[in-house]
């Protein structure tokens, strides 16, 4: 979730923290010149001329930054100066000593991770970044109403507007390139012959007209002709022939004629703009068995596709391509403008004794708020407790950072939340489960029964990249599917886990983008049972559908709305399906919220989504999912559908809903098609760039450790990770994404010690913790096979273990560091009760 709006009156811990220095800057004025007209992006006279702000991303990956260039000849210095966004009332981040700029270089002010220092809010969809001199001078601004598609950039460096760019370049000279690519080639064996299929990654349609085409050969030009276009996420295809064309053609013989030139067995083609400048190439030394494409479309590297997808999404063997959203194509609003205040998160949707459709759970994460709602018997729904339940922790204080909510069959009475941190002290990361005793929301304020800290398992974790959705799975449910416990290499035996109740909680955790699920007891200890890699660069909610059978995961706008639906496939939740978000909907809502109705009517399910930004004053939206279930379930009983039921094919099965690849075919003219954009996730490298196997998910439990003689320069910077990093912290290491939804193993050298085996995200990273224990200075990192096949490895300087909370401060005087340890023993004294169970007084 982005910045939230923390709750006033931080507490005694925040002043101490203040005093201490944690807070390393007080905001700046900002008032004055907040608004003038006359402070702009860049700076063009007195000793800072030539500074800019470059390029601005507030959202793509949920870490925001600011690049700053210096177009000048000579060092500008900006040691203190202060950067803020357009909240007044948050900290301003001050610059440390020696933040300076080169002449022609850049700087990236960045936000603040567990291995970085840096601004600690984000930069929303409609919002601005300000920077003040040393002396507090409003120096550079620059505002925008929504985020970028991949970031705003000037074009050119320094001087030109701020524009969406093509790619996001953080420190580096922008990409304000043309976004048409190559993206696939039939060379022999086309209908009516040899094509060059076009995409667009950018956000805007472009006009191909006076684009030029050649294969190999320079005197193989081809002009495309005028109105010829490509939308953005779309693909125009250019053919050697058109349909009734004699093949004898000459090259660039008129508007409609095709290109007329063959593409041969070892031949290459190059696109080119209206300037002549070089846009695309991709060149090859024998033909395909089927087409040549991009993997994943646009921006992937070039492999042998599965089949010709002429005009519309490359397929490849191995590979979940998302496909069309099988609902409705719209999200409709669902509830009033304003009846919730932003920062909407999770929701959960159940059964209920009094309406056939049901009733949803939602929380609030800024100010800690949750809401039971009801539908309102004119088409929408709405709270039945309007000012919503104040959560505290099971000590009565703090401001719980609800990202999620779930129930659970065995427990009646009580909600389950997921949480990141306490908001009244938000630096300090605190991934939690929390229960709360309530049957429908009462209550004006809820202490927690239960606290489930998890902390333990996520060293380093960012306090704003914690448990962002939950969900509750049946026991029964795993059992009988076979479902292994990765903590003991069998098969799960619920009786492991006395006190757990009757089934397991899955977490989905922003910042690692991926799944865990967990036995929750009674006298509040945890145990991780199973870790679920995704093809997301972050997890926003997870919601177990017994109607499926299947688990849904959902990112939010930085995947654009997409979703996935995993099944149990020997042993282990397994990626089954991938939707884009339904064709009509927004994706740039920030939907961190989603759930689903058990009830089947007219052949479709009600889909629920929450919008933690409140979009136009709208929190909640809805949407449908297809169902063929006979009969409504819970019609008379009030029940949601028993698990396995069959309402809707199950995930994978297609059910006929998307429609099979193009087979080619002949136009007129250049056709553009504008299908929805994909993103395949690969499960096995492609056949066009060979890797050492690397298991997937199910891989053995004992991996084989490399020989240290096999770290060699050849495999040297094949994987990159930050040069330091914190004994006792995380470290992420970019391995590629041609190894994506594999699972590795990461080594630690001079002496191999095995960090994990990590399952490789979708976009080739992966995340370990660097023990406590490791001895401070220079070490390698390898990442392996799990036949001791090193695919890469690199160097990095282990720091030592501090201790310190994960944020850059001040050192902590005596007085007031005994204060805090007064305070967390004075927390850490808790009476936690035992989970309820079926029939316990709620």
């Amino acid at each position: 979730m982005h910045t939230p709006a923390l709750r006033l009156g931080a507490g005694l811990a925040t002043g101490i923290a203040l005093a201490a220095g944690v807070l390393t800057a007080t905001p700046a004025v900002a008032a004055v010149g907040d608004d003038d007209p006359s402070v702009g992006a860049r700076v063009t006279t007195g000793p800072a001329a030539g500074l800019a702000i470059n390029e601005v991303e507030s959202n793509a990956d949920d870490t925001d930054w600011v690049e700053l260039v210096n177009t000048s000849s000579a060092v500008i210095d900006l040691s203190g100066w202060r950067f803020l966004d357009s909240d007044s009332s948050h900290p301003a981040y001050t610059l440390p000593q020696g933040s300076t700029i080169a002449a022609g270089g850049y700087l990236v002010v960045d936000q603040e991770t567990t291995t970085r220092s840096g601004f600690d809010f984000g930069l929303g969809g409609a919002d601005s970044v300000r920077l003040y001199d040393a002396s507090g001078t409003l120096t550079l601004r620059y505002a925008w109403t929504t985020h970028a598609a991949v970031t705003y950039g000037s074009c050119p460096d320094g001087s030109g507007a701020l524009v969406d760019t093509t790619a996001s370049t953080k420190g580096g000279p922008n990409d304000c390139s043309s976004p048409v690519r190559i993206n696939e080639v039939e060379s022999q064996g086309g209908t009516p012959g040899d094509w060059v299929e076009l995409t667009n990654v950018g956000t805007t349609t472009v006009d191909l007209g006076g684009y030029v085409l050649r294969d190999g050969e320079d005197d193989h030009v081809w002009t495309v002709p005028a109105g010829t276009t490509v939308a953005p996420g779309g693909f125009t295809v250019l053919d050697e022939v058109q349909a009734g064309e004699d093949s004898g053609t000459a090259p660039g013989a008129g508007a409609g004629a095709g290109f007329g030139f063959g593409l041969g067995k070892a031949d290459g083609v190059r696109l080119s703009d209206a300037r002549g400048v070089l846009v695309d190439e991709y060149s090859w030394t024998a033909h395909a068995a089927t087409t040549y494409g991009r993997n994943p479309d646009g921006t992937g590297a070039f492999a042998e596709t599965a089949e010709p997808t002429k005009g519309s999404t490359n397929r490849f063997a191995g590979v979940v391509t998302a496909e069309a959203w099988p609902g409705g194509p719209d999200e409709t609003v669902l509830a009033a403008e304003d009846t919730f205040t932003g920062d909407l998160s999770g929701l959960d949707w159940t059964s209920s004794a009094s309406s056939q459709d049901g009733q949803l759970w939602a929380v609030q994460n800024g100010d800690g708020l949750l809401y039971h709602l009801v539908p309102d018997g004119r088409g929408g729904w709405a709270p039945t407790n309007t000012a919503g339940v104040d959560l505290r922790y099971t000590d009565g204080t703090g401001t719980p950072d609800a990202e999620g909510v779930t129930v659970t069959a065995d427990d009646p009475g009580a909600v389950y939340v997921s949480t990141e941190r306490d908001n009244d002290v938000s630096k300090v990361s605190r991934p939690a489960v929390l229960r709360f005793a309530t049957a429908d929301g009462s209550e004006s304020v809820l202490r927690a029964t239960d606290e489930w800290d998890l902390a333990a398992d996520f060293p380093g974790l960012g306090a704003n990249a914690g448990l962002e959705g939950v969900t509750w799975v049946p026991d029964a449910w795993l059992t009988s599917r076979g479902f292994v416990d990765q903590h003991t290499g069998a098969t799960y035996a619920p009786a492991a886990y006395p006190g757990h109740g009757e089934g397991l909680f899955l977490v989905g955790v922003e910042g690692t983008a991926s799944v865990y699920a967990y036995a929750l007891m009674d006298d509040g200890s945890s145990q991780r049972v199973a870790t679920i890699a995704t093809p997301f660069s972050l997890v926003a909610e997870v919601q177990f559908d017994p109607t499926l059978d299947a688990l849904w995961v959902v990112c939010d706008e930085a995947c654009s709305g997409r979703t996935a639906l995993f099944d149990v496939q020997d042993g282990a939740f397994t990626l089954a399906s991938l939707y884009e978000a339904p064709a009509n909907a927004d994706r740039t809502l920030a939907n961190e919220g989603f759930a689903i109705s058990g009830r089947c009517v007219d052949g479709a399910r009600a889909t629920f989504y929450a919008d933690d930004n409140d979009t136009n004053g709208v929190s909640l939206r809805t949407g449908t999912y297809p169902c063929d279930a006979v009969e409504e379930p819970g019609d008379g009983d009030g029940g949601a559908p028993a698990p396995g039921d069959g309402e809707t094919p199950a995930p994978g099965d297609g059910g006929g809903s998307t429609p099979a690849p193009g087979t080619g075919g002949s136009s007129p003219a250049p056709v553009p098609t504008t299908p929805v954009p994909t993103t395949p996730v690969p499960t096995t490298p492609g056949p066009a760039a060979p890797v050492p196997t690397a298991p997937g998910p199910a891989a053995p439990a004992a991996p084989v450790a490399p020989d240290v003689s096999a770290l060699v320069d050849g495999n040297r910077g094949s994987v990159s990770a930050p040069s330091n990093v914190r004994a006792g912290s995380s470290l992420t290491i970019d391995v590629g994404t041609r190894y994506a939804g594999q699972r590795v193993a990461v080594w630690l050298f001079s002496e191999p010690r095995l960090l994990g085996t990590p399952v490789v995200a979708a976009d080739g990273t992966v995340t370990v913790v660097v023990p406590a224990d490791v001895p401070a200075g220079q070490h390698r990192i390898a990442v392996a096979a799990f036949d001791g096949t090193v695919l890469g490895w690199t160097r990095a300087t282990i720091d030592p273990a501090t201790g310190s909370l994960a944020f850059t401060g001040a050192e902590l005087g005596g007085g007031i560091a005994a204060a805090l340890l007064l305070l967390a023993t004075g927390a850490g004294v808790l009476v936690t009760r035992r989970r309820r169970t079926v029939g316990s007084p709620a």
